[in-house]
Parts: C-alpha cells; sequence; structure tokens
C-alpha cells in the first residue's frame, strides 16, 4: 500500500545485540541481528524458560554440506537470491526492467521486549520491517520498501515470511465457491515451494484465509501448529517453501501486478500487516489467539443487537406498508436493528440499474425513508440501509454523466458481472461523491448501521494506465476510514456477495461481516466453524432464515435454524408476515435465549471438541473465568450406533461442581428417544469439572437436521 505512513522508528543503537528475544501471550520470537544481513529467526513459537544468549545462537547454527555455499548462509527476514536463498524471494524491486538487488550498507535494529524494527539501507533502497507481538501472543509483521534512488523504482513483490521447525508434514488451507465458503482442504506438504494466489481485487470467496503447517495429525483440538493470515481485501499471496537445504518457510502478502507499484525518488510503499500465529493446542488454540487479537483491536459495540434484515424478506419488492408491518413483527419477537436492504434507492426495481445514484426513490418512497424510519425508531429499533458504494450500473444516472469514472483499461470498462462495473475509487472524485453521497444519507435519517456489499470480482483492475488493485483497496479502506472518522458511533458490515471479503484487512475498519449468502444452517455450520478460525462468532452474522432455504432449496427445523445462529451476531432474514404463532412464539423464545446467552456468546472461548462420531457437530463457548459454558450438539448425519455417544465438556476447573441443563428457551426437538435420559427427565444433573471433561453426559439422539444446546453454570453462578 503506497501510503504517507510514520516512518518505522529505527534509532541506531551501536553496537546491537546479536540476539533479540521478543516475548508475549506465551510466545517468544528470537532474532539473531547481523551487521550487514538482515536478522534470522532462530525460533518463533513456545516460551523458552530463562535467559537466551548466543548458545542458542551456536546450537542453531548450521554447517556446509556438499555442494552448497561455501559458507553458512542466514535464513533473514525479507530472504533474496542474494542470501543464498533458493525459494520465493521476500521482495522483488525493478529499475529500468533491471533487477535491484540490494547489498545493504547499514543495518539499524530498534526492539524492547514485544516489537523489533529493523532499517535496512543500501546506497538507493531502504527496507523496513517491523514485527511486534500482542497480548494474545499473534506476531504482526509488516514492511516497507523507500526509494532513495534518483529513478523510479518498481516493487514486484514485498511478502512476509517466517521459519517454522523442522517436523511439519501437513498443511491446511481453504477454498470455496459462492454459497460453500472456506471449504477446508488438507494435504501432506511436499518439498518445493507451494503458491495459491487470488487474482479477484477482493478476498474472494475461495481465499485460503489461513494457511496452517503442522505435524500429521493435527486437529482442533490437539497438535503443535502455525499459521499466517494475510489483513488483505485483495489479491493475495500465501506461500510455503519446503526447500533441502532450510527449515520450512510460512509467509503471505498483497500479491503486486508488474508495474503496479512504482516508487519516484523519495517515496515509499508499505505491505499489508500480516498475521503469523503459533499455538500447541491445535486449531482451535490459533482461534483463541486470533479472537483476542482481533477483540483487542475492534471498536465494535457490545451487546451485539439482534439484527432483522430486509433482502430475503421483499427483495426489491418495496414499500412503506409492508415493510412497516415487517418492523412491527420484528420487533414483537425481540428484534433490536433494522436494516433495510438493496431496492430503496432511485430507479432500483431490479439488480439491473441504478447503482451509484444513492438517492431515495421518491416513486417508492414520495416521504423519504423518514415515515418507515420513524416508525422502526418508534418501536424501540435501530435502523440501518444497505449501499454498494464500489460498483455502478451502465444503466444509471452515474455512469451515463461520467463514464470516465468506471475502472477499466484505455477507457473500456471491463465485463459486466450481476449487471455491474467497478467505479475507480482511487480516483479522487469518484471517492469524495460516494462520501459525500452516503454522508448525506446517514445525517438526514442518523443511520447506526451500513451494510456495505461488494458483488462481484475485479477482473481489470488499471488506475493511471496501470495495474490498479493496490491503489483501488486502498482507496475503499480510505473511504471507510473516512466516513467513521465523520460519524464515529456508526457501525459497518462488510458483505462481499456474501463471504468474498473476510480478512483482517477490512475487519479493521468493519464492526461484522456477512460469511455467506446461504442461510441453509447445515451448509451455514460448516461455513461458520471454519470462519470462526480467524473472526471471533459476534463479528459473523448469523441469520434464521425462512424453513426453505433459498439459496439450496433445503427444508430444515426452526430449532435447527436458531440453534446455528445463536452463537454469532444472531439475526433474522426471514418475512415474519408469513409466519404462524407458533414460529413467531419459538423465535421470540431462541431470541430471548440468545440475548440472555449473548454476554458469554460474544466474549467467551470458542472450541470444536472432536465427537465419537463423524455426523456430528459440536460447538462449545466458554467464559473465561470457566465458570460458564455454552454446548451446542447438531447431528448432520446419521450414524450406525443406536446409543448416543457420551458428550464430554473440556475446558471448566476440573475441582468445580457445575449444574448442566438444556437452554430452556429453546424448543427440543422431537427426538427420536422413546424415553429421553434419565437426567434430561430430571431437567439438570449436577457434575465436576473433570467429569464432564472425561465422562460427559447421554445426550439424547438424534435425527439429522437435529440440535441439542445446553448451558452449564458452576453452582453459584447464573
Amino acid at each position: 500500500m503506497t501510503t504517507p505512513d510514520t516512518p518505522v522508528h529505527a534509532t541506531p543503537k551501536p553496537p546491537h545485540p546479536s540476539l533479540v528475544h521478543l516475548s508475549n501471550g506465551g510466545v517468544d520470537l528470537v532474532l539473531a541481528c547481523h551487521d550487514h544481513a538482515l536478522p534470522e529467526v532462530l525460533h518463533w513459537g513456545g516460551p523458552l524458560h530463562g535467559a537466551v544468549d548466543d548458545a542458542l545462537a551456536t546450537a542453531s547454527a548450521h554447517g556446509v554440506g556438499p555442494s552448497a555455499l561455501d559458507e553458512p548462509w542466514p535464513l533473514t527476514l525479507a530472504p533474496t537470491d542474494t542470501d543464498g536463498w533458493a525459494g520465493r524471494p521476500g521482495f522483488a524491486l525493478h529499475r529500468h526492467g533491471l533487477a535491484v538487488l540490494p547489498r545493504w550498507e547499514r543495518i539499524d535494529v530498534d526492539h524492547d521486549a514485544h516489537r523489533i524494527d529493523v532499517r535496512a539501507e543500501s546506497s538507493d533502497v531502504a527496507l523496513m520491517i517491523s514485527l511486534r507481538i500482542d497480548l494474545a501472543g499473534v506476531v504482526w509483521w509488516q514492511a516497507r520498501i523507500e526509494n532513495l534512488g534518483d529513478d523510479d523504482l518498481d516493487v514486484a513483490a514485498l511478502e512476509a515470511a517466517l521459519p517454522v521447525p523442522d517436523g511439519v508434514d501437513e498443511v491446511l488451507d481453504f477454498s470455496g465457491r459462492w454459497t460453500r465458503e472456506r471449504a477446508p482442504q488438507r494435504a501432506p506438504l511436499r518439498e518445493g515451494t507451494r503458491v495459491r494466489e487470488t487474482r479477484r481485487g477482493r478476498t474472494g470467496h475461495d481465499s485460503p484465509m489461513v494457511t496452517v503447517l503442522g505435524r500429521s495429525g493435527f486437529d482442533a483440538s490437539h497438535g503443535e501448529v502455525w499459521a499466517v493470515h494475510a489483513a488483505w481485501s485483495a489479491d493475495a499471496v500465501y506461500r510455503v517453501d519446503a526447500l533441502p537445504e532450510s527449515p520450512p518457510v510460512l509467509g503471505a502478502g498483497a500479491l503486486l501486478r508488474p508495474g503496479e507499484i512504482s516508487l519516484p525518488p523519495g517515496a515509499s510503499h508499505s505491505s499489508p500487516e500480516v498475521a503469523f500465529v503459533w499455538s500447541s493446542e491445535g486449531l482451535d488454540g490459533l482461534a483463541t489467539r486470533l479472537h483476542c487479537a482481533v477483540r483487542a483491536r475492534s471498536r465494535a459495540p457490545h451487546p451485539r443487537p439482534v439484527t432483522l434484515n430486509t433482502w430475503e424478506a421483499v427483495y426489491f419488492q418495496h414499500d412503506t406498508q409492508r415493510l412497516t408491518k415487517l418492523a412491527d413483527v420484528a420487533s414483537s419477537v425481540g428484534v433490536e436493528r433494522f436494516v433495510l436492504d438493496d431496492g430503496w434507492f432511485r430507479g432500483r426495481r431490479s439488480d439491473a440499474s441504478s447503482l451509484g445514484d444513492w438517492t431515495v426513490d421518491g416513486d417508492v418512497w414520495p416521504d423519504g425513508l423518514h415515515p418507515l424510519v420513524d416508525h422502526v425508531r418508534g418501536l424501540g429499533m435501530q435502523f440501518g440501509l444497505w449501499f454498494e458504494p464500489e460498483m455502478v450500473s451502465p444503466d444509471s444516472d452515474l455512469a451515463r454523466s461520467r463514464p470516465e469514472w468506471l475502472l477499466g483499461h484505455r477507457g473500456e470498462s471491463e465485463r459486466t458481472w450481476r449487471g455491474q462495473h467497478a467505479l475507480d475509487l482511487a480516483n479522487s472524485d469518484v471517492s469524495q461523491y460516494l462520501l459525500d453521497s452516503i454522508t448525506a444519507l446517514v445525517e438526514e435519517y442518523s443511520l447506526d448501521y451500513i451494510k456495505w456489499d461488494h458483488n462481484r470480482d475485479l477482473l481489470v483492475s488499471v488506475h493511471a494506465g496501470r495495474h490498479g488493485t493496490v491503489a483501488q483497496t486502498v482507496a475503499a479502506y480510505g473511504l471507510i476510514d473516512a466516513l467513521r472518522a465523520r460519524f464515529p458511533t456508526l457501525e459497518i458490515e462488510s458483505c462481499a456477495s456474501g463471504g468474498a471479503r473476510v480478512d483482517l484487512g477490512i475487519l479493521s475498519r468493519t464492526d461484522r461481516i456477512w460469511p455467506s449468502d446461504t442461510n441453509d444452517p447445515l451448509e451455514r455450520l460448516e461455513i461458520q466453524r471454519w470462519t470462526e478460525l480467524l473472526v471471533p462468532p459476534e463479528m459473523i452474522g448469523a441469520h434464521v432464515g425462512p424453513d426453505v432455504a433459498h439459496t439450496t432449496q433445503r427444508h430444515s427445523a426452526l430449532s435447527l435454524r436458531i440453534a446455528t445462529a445463536l452463537t454469532g451476531a444472531m439475526g433474522i432474514e426471514w418475512d415474519l408476515t408469513t409466519c404462524s404463532d407458533e414460529e413467531l412464539d419459538e423465535l421470540r423464545a431462541g431470541i430471548s435465549a440468545h440475548v440472555r446467552l449473548r454476554p458469554l456468546l460474544h466474549s467467551g472461548t470458542v472450541a470444536h471438541p472432536p465427537t465419537a462420531e463423524p455426523g456430528l457437530r459440536l460447538t462449545t463457548v466458554t467464559s473465561h473465568d470457566r465458570r460458564s459454558a455454552v454446548v451446542r450438539l447438531v447431528r448432520v448425519a446419521s450414524d450406525g450406533r443406536s446409543l448416543p455417544a457420551m458428550l464430554r465438556v473440556p475446558g471448566l476447573e476440573p475441582h468445580r461442581t457445575y449444574a448442566v441443563r438444556p437452554v430452556e428457551e429453546l424448543r427440543s426437538p422431537r427426538y427420536p428417544d422413546l424415553k429421553p435420559p434419565p437426567w434430561l427427565r430430571d431437567g439438570a444433573v449436577r457434575l465436576t469439572g473433570s467429569a464432564l471433561a472425561h465422562v460427559g453426559v447421554r445426550p439424547p439422539s438424534l435425527d439429522p437436521g437435529q440440535a441439542f444446546v445446553i448451558e452449564i453454570h458452576a453452582d453459584g453462578t447464573t
């Protein structure tokens, strides 16, 4: 990202120490510093107790084997060919089409217990790398290239890379598609360089999201694992280098197109932040660290309001009477925020027109949105509005009057997608128009919330005659930042055709994400489970849809839909005016349960303990003091056993006694048991944390598509 960043602090401290030991959050990082080479990482992982001295460097040093460089070479923070590195380079630079291979003449190191800032200079280039360990033990990496020469400098790559210990032999990352986001894929780690690139101009439904390395057999609860995530909302690179002459290297960064970043003399380019995470407790351990880190950075309000979004209720069929009635029913079941989705602006009767014309449609809303907004607020609910600011319809006043504002190449816009083009946000006139348009509506209606959508890939991102994906993304960030500076309490949701922009770059500027356009609860269970590897559940929109999902046409019980939405940022995507009284009563009770349990669900530690049967999905949320927990068990497929396996719940205090009971507000499905387990007939059972972890409780039999939710509280806790 080419931005006027504050320079990385790099006060010379001659002579700098040979070893730098960073420690925070139960994670240690040890670097060896050199006079004319960038530091190299000797250790990233668990805490090293006691003093770290030169003996560690001596113990870690390698000899020289046959058919190799005559002297040992360091695997630095940004390895390149000149270091003796044969993997993917940490950075790549060019002038006039010729490679620039800096020989560092000066290296300054500044550090304290939790961070290190390194500045390396040659005659015409400076490279700054900052590493910081936060309280959660997450290592945050960021770098900047500065042009000290007299000619333009092209930056072809600037990527984070850290070595992991030998012995890792399995890699996990993700792919997916629309309504099937974040599908996990695991494979043996083979020798060579493994690269996943995304080239969609946004994070993408098929984003790797997180790349995890570990030893075979690691799972949710067990195994030492190392992971990387690029906090970047556009084209990205995820890489693993497993070369014969080095430990494995894990990395990520923005993917830069040829000629995209060209720095005039004195200019600089900054990378996005990259998060490196280590855990000795499997994937849930990674998630716990990431959740703590994200929560510490978030300004998201608590508690998170229960939201009704109108999209699946009315689609484009807007009228005041229908939406007022919907708001009445929503309020009656406990909804706290009402969001008017696509279709409210001038001429927008379908997705074929009008994006970019951000004024209220006077034909549909002759008095503006005020009658609906006033009615919603009179019911005690917040009001939110849908936008897709980065896009424009060819059939719009904006496109007709400002064709030069469209993102494209040599005056030709890219192919349409959902009947729309992208706007060139890096054009300051475009960003100012959007900021002013949104500001006017936020001010007029005192909006509490914006759903910010992004419904297409960017295939030809060209700005000022060169690739412009980075400029487009930085401009989108800047637009959101400017809006939030004007309206500090405004809450923003990131949506992108569902879950195509789920990353910590956008989430550092927004308050929640929409993980998928499917509300089918069986699909959502998997999507939410893996989204939770990166994002805390209170920042994941989880809505109750109708009995037949509009994306899969699958029928599901309301009890399952409520149980699936219970743990996230709960909401509704359903025309409640069509519901029976019985459905409304069940939904009202489910929302009541969520609101009562929300302080725990939106702050606790999330885990996915293994189950004895592959057709079951288990999710637990445990309070930080380990005095309370909520446990959700869902059967997604039948099993050969007729006796349900014991439901074991780890993570509680072993010697403390707990009351275990079903969540009373949730309507239990009709279990196939002729007689349920005795403790369920009694309504509760009291067990120690140790008994719950090692023995457990007998759940009822569940048919596919049924859920069982219990709450656990220590004696004296409500």
